[in-house]
């Protein structure tokens, strides 16, 4: 499947034509000659066209997977064919980048970004990851793809930097910092090769050619499915929501506690008492199995379980900690997990999915990915 995308991309044919269609409708949103696309859009039409899984919403470094293909897609306009994208964010990092400069601050950074990208390829089972690009250019879109590297920290050499700007490169990509907003951002160059092209003619008026198709087509038009917030998913933090971190000796560090002999993959992931208050339905009853699906497709036998029905666990209580501990997040045995950790690889929270149908034994069938939690601080999450 990978060769097949990578050698067979631009046959794709009805792919391209969805992305003209819509950017001809550039009138809606601006008057510029360089046509308009959102980039939510481009990634649905990118995913819908080349039946790619869409991993935009799980907030790790891939928006889509083809087989063990990790693809970022990027939309951007284009400046004499190049331009300077936002890569990575670090907000919950920076003070460990405070006070940090030159070679030291570039290195910091590389790891930080190469952690992220290593945490995507373990948790989805990438094994290739790289750019999809929609350049948009005035009167068409360039399309291409590049590589979608780590960052070699033994090549860095610093750019010419001033106290307002952070430049490195390592001999592949060139990289810039905002400190201010702790942004990472890599430069795109339009390639001399292998650059799809599509002139777009902009529609002088757009809206009334859509009034008029929404009207000769309203009988046939259904509402989208929107996923339901209780209904079809709910959002678990890593974290104790009483404390606002990651406990010692409970969550993700349960094997540390004490009481018995534990196994050293023992996890679970906690559950809020207001998840269960406000979802009742959510949730099978207390110790009734259910298949819970892992990004990379493979299947847990996975359950709630403890005092106050508190914990998702899997029934074999080390398998679920095998994943995120060994996995995904590379701990040692032994080792704590800590919110620098989830900082680290930018997610806090995970999303449990219910697919509303039944496995073969007659199981529940759920869904499990990593996120950000939905609240502006971890003291909004926590518990009064």
């Amino acid at each position: 499947m990978n060769a097949d995308f990578l050698n067979n991309w631009q046959n794709n044919k009805t792919y391209f034509n969805a992305l003209e269609s819509f950017a001809k409708l550039s009138m809606l949103f601006s008057e510029s000659e360089v046509p308009y696309i959102d980039y939510r859009l481009t990634e649905n039409i990118f995913c819908k066209f080349f039946s790619a899984i869409n991993d935009a919403r799980s907030c790790t470094a891939y928006d889509a997977r083809i087989g063990n293909l990790g693809i970022g897609i990027k939309t951007f306009i284009l400046k004499n064919e190049t331009s300077t994208e936002k890569i990575a964010e670090f907000n919950k990092l920076k003070k460990e980048l405070d006070g940090v400069q030159g070679i030291d601050l570039a290195k910091k950074l590389a790891e930080f970004r190469n952690d992220r990208i290593l945490f995507a390829q373990n948790t989805y089972g990438v094994k290739k990851g790289i750019y999809h690009i929609i350049g948009r250019d005035k009167g068409e879109l360039k399309i291409f793809n590049t590589e979608y590297d780590c960052i070699d920290i033994e090549k860095i050499k610093l750019g010419n930097n001033k106290s307002n700007s952070f430049c490195f490169e390592d001999g592949k990509n060139e990289y810039f910092f905002n400190r201010s907003k702790s942004v990472l951002q890599k430069r795109f160059v339009v390639p001399s090769s292998n650059v799809h092209n599509i002139p777009v003619k902009i529609l002088a008026d757009p809206l009334s050619l859509l009034l008029k198709f929404i009207d000769e087509q309203r009988e046939f038009i259904s509402k989208e499915q929107i996923l339901k917030k209780g209904e079809d998913y709910v959002i678990l933090p890593l974290f104790s929501t009483k404390s606002g971190i990651v406990s010692e000796k409970s969550g993700l560090n349960q094997w540390n506690a004490g009481g018995r002999k534990r196994d050293p993959n023992e996890v679970y992931i906690p559950i809020p008492s207001d998840i269960h208050k406000d979802f009742r339905e959510f949730f099978p009853p207390r110790d009734e199995h259910f298949s819970l699906e892992l990004p990379d497709k493979q299947i847990l036998s996975a359950k709630v379980c403890q005092a106050g029905n508190k914990a998702l666990m899997s029934t074999h209580n080390a398998d679920l900690g095998k994943w995120i501990l060994r996995d995904v997040l590379r701990k040692k045995e032994g080792e704590l997990v800590t919110m620098d950790d989830l900082n680290r690889y930018g997610i806090d929270s995970v999303r449990i999915i219910n697919k509303h149908k039944e496995d073969s034994s007659g199981k529940k069938v759920y869904a499990i990915e990593f996120t950000t939690s939905e609240y502006e601080s971890y003291s909004d999450f926590i518990e009064n």
